[in-house]
């Protein structure tokens, strides 16, 4: 299993700005591009690769390849930006994943 960060831009339709106070100011349409860097994981498997963004619960894909899986995730995550942008949800910006590993007696 390997970690690794994942940049991508990601366009809004709909802006939300935030004002020195705290409220919210929605714009209409605003070409203003915000990049994120948000934590993957990638798992190989027989069938290829599987990817998750541990930020974004419920964000996963796959690919053929290690590179076609991270190209796909990045695509799952602008989706699921927008989603969370559409319904008025919060965005993490600054995510800290720990990848460790347990002894388990089976």
């Amino acid at each position: 299993m390997n970690s690794v960060l994942v940049s991508c831009a990601v366009s809004r339709s709909e802006l939300e700005l935030r004002n020195p106070i705290g409220g919210r100011l929605r714009g209409a349409y605003n070409p203003i591009m915000k990049h994120l860097t948000l934590p993957i994981v990638v798992e190989a498997d027989s069938d290829g690769y599987f990817v998750s963004c541990p930020a974004l619960q419920g964000c996963y894909s796959q690919g053929d390849t290690y590179e076609e899986a991270v190209e796909n995730i990045k695509d799952a995550i602008r989706l699921h930006i927008e989603d969370r942008l559409a319904d008025g949800e919060e965005i993490p910006e600054h995510v800290s994943v720990s990848l460790s590993t347990v002894e388990v007696a089976v």
